[in-house]
């Protein structure tokens, strides 16, 4: 089973350091490569405010998910890239598959598309656009699979959507990988789980889950595999999980109380070890390694670790080390 790193790449991710450098970032991924990380990730945003998660209002940067990728591939030889989420909303899909195939060409082959339906209004109104209702969004992200696939073939591709067109539209370079890097969306709805069965490659959902809430999601997802007459083992399975280690329980504590007093303020401060590590990977060594035994028996094919109390975020990097350790990386 493939375990992989969130990348701080928002201005909220490393504390007392905002806006985030570059270097910190590249320094990141380099980091993941070297603690045996199989893949590192990215998510799509033009901006974000926390105040969901408890933090005061307030609009925080972040790199764009290609170019940093682009830029990271560079740096790193093994490591797989992914996006989790591309925004699709935000992105012609004929336009963003010639992206994604020159970075797969820049990372020799070594990219996991994620695509997403998009949830962010102030963002998309900020970009001139509309939220449209979550049908609209899931036939428009079910036809930019569609669309992005055929893309990487090289053309001349054509399509004849409701929402995304091609005429006899070209992709070349092609991906390196064949027949293409791997197509995931996100999401844990219904009705995306069904799109997960018949269009893409994978399912990813995130960030708080128990192994048997994610079971009953997994089994809808089988389900639908067979009504769209797909083997269920076609579509990988990734979960992504907050995360934290511990050396025993004394440490594991220290740690916490460490991540309270890090993370930005609203966010943990009223929050007790005991229920935060409900449905998220989180306790000593040996029952971290415990855990993600569970997750791989369970029929998960990657793990996505965020190191923080936010998605992409990274609190200390001695937790990542020790998180690297108790997955056997």
């Amino acid at each position: 089973m493939d375990v992989g790193l969130a990348l701080p790449h928002y201005d909220f991710s490393i504390p007392g350091e905002s806006p985030v450098r570059w270097g910190t970032l590249l320094g990141w991924a380099e980091r993941a490569e070297a603690l045996g990380f199989g893949s590192v990730w990215l998510s799509d945003h033009l901006f974000l405010d926390i105040s969901r998660y408890g933090a005061p209002v307030g609009e925080h940067g972040c790199y764009d998910p290609l170019v940093a990728l682009a830029g990271i591939a560079r740096r790193t030889s093994r490591v797989r890239l992914g996006t989790l989420t591309l925004c699709g909303p935000l992105r012609p899909a004929t336009v963003l598959a010639k992206a994604l195939a020159t970075l797969d060409v820049v990372a020799g082959g070594r990219l996991t598309v994620g695509l997403g339906a998009g949830w962010y209004e102030a963002e998309l109104r900020a970009a001139g656009l509309t939220l449209a209702p979550p049908g609209v969004r899931l036939a428009h992200l079910a036809e930019s699979v569609q669309v992005v696939r055929g893309m990487f073939g090289g053309g001349p591709f054509t399509f004849d959507g409701r929402y995304q067109k091609a005429d006899k539209a070209r992709c070349q370079p092609r991906p390196a990988q064949r027949p293409s890097p791997p197509i995931w969306v996100g999401g844990k709805g219904d009705k995306l789980i069904e799109l997960a069965a018949r269009y893409a490659d994978g399912w990813n959902a995130a960030w708080t889950w128990s192994p048997e809430d994610w079971a009953a999601r997994a089994a809808l997802l089988d389900a639908a595999c067979e009504q769209a007459g797909r083997d269920p083992n076609a579509v990988a399975r990734s979960v992504g999980l907050y995360a934290l280690a511990g050396e025993d329980e004394a440490d594991l504590a220290r740690r916490f109380r460490r991540l309270q007093e890090l993370s930005p303020p609203g966010v943990l401060d009223r929050t007790e070890l005991s229920e935060w590590r409900k449905g998220r990977l989180v306790g000593t060594v040996e029952q971290v390694a415990e855990q993600v035994e569970e997750w791989e028996s369970l029929g998960v094919s990657s793990l996505v670790l965020t190191a923080g109390a936010l998605p992409f975020a990274l609190a200390a990097g001695d937790d990542v080390s020790l998180l690297a350790h108790a997955c056997n990386l």
